[in-house]
């Protein structure tokens, strides 16, 4: 319940993201370039500090060699998604469509943007639901994994998802599309959390384990999507500058969270 309540706060703020097309037609590309840089950094620091750091604890507590877990778990999430990238046709911020990805398919140019961000909400869910499902079940064995990170990862994660929801929407509400289908449209690409999340912790309550490569195979999965995806697209419009510091301030932030609450 509560993965499922936490994957929910995140379907939230991709939609109120989305929103934004009801208060204004289009955002600058400086601004959206910058929203996706901060997305980038919050994930990079969740990966390193909500996920990584304690999979190699609990591996080193289970007397595991300490870094197997993480880095098994890590390549096959961006392995996961790699192939994910390879054959769900989807379409990258800021490009034509017929440089959609994936296989040939002739699905409208909103549903490939939908897509795009639809597949990286997917491992969000589940790093969250994974941290849930082991503070919930009391299954970490050095207590890393608490509720008061899994909250901090949710809350991290739910600030990052504000720029995704607005990634789709504006573009489509700039290119003419109704102000309620662009807010749908954006609000869809969440709508994966919720179950994400809860797949996430029902995997590692009833098969424990698999826990610390759990965590590691979240982490694998969003380096991907922002090595892949958020940075490229952020710097893509010419504002690098402005780009990468909102990864420094995203990074910070997601940092912050994770320390003081976790």
């Amino acid at each position: 319940m509560q993965a499922l309540l936490a994957g929910t706060l995140c379907w939230i703020t991709t939609a109120i993201g989305a929103g934004v097309v009801f208060l204004k037609k289009n955002v600058s590309r400086k601004f959206l370039d910058a929203a996706l840089g901060f997305a980038a950094g919050i994930m990079i620091a969740a990966s390193i500090w909500s996920l990584i750091e304690p999979s190699m604890e609990m591996a080193e507590s289970l007397g595991l060699i300490k870094w197997m877990p993480a880095t098994f778990g890590f390549i096959l999430g961006a392995i996961c998604i790699r192939l994910a990238d390879a054959y769900v046709p989807h379409l990258h911020l800021g490009l034509p469509q017929d440089e959609a990805e994936g296989v040939s398919t002739k699905w409208r140019r909103a549903t490939l943007l939908v897509m795009a961000i639809t597949m990286h909400n997917i491992p969000e869910g589940l790093a969250v639901g994974v941290l849930f499902g082991a503070a919930a079940a009391g299954i970490d064995p050095t207590g890393t994994a608490t509720v008061a990170g899994a909250i901090a990862l949710a809350i991290g994660i739910s600030i990052q998802n504000l720029p995704e929801g607005m990634a789709v929407s504006m573009p489509l509400r700039g290119e003419g599309v109704s102000r309620w289908l662009s807010f749908n449209y954006g609000q869809l690409s969440g709508i994966v959390n919720p179950p994400s999340a809860v797949i996430g912790a029902l995997a590692v309550i009833f098969i424990q384990p698999i826990l610390p490569y759990a965590l590691g195979f979240a982490a694998g999965a969003m380096i991907f999507v922002v090595v892949e995806e958020l940075i490229p697209t952020s710097q893509r419009g010419g504002n690098t500058d402005i780009a990468t510091m909102g990864t420094v301030i995203g990074f910070c932030v997601m940092m912050v969270l994770d320390i003081t609450l976790g």
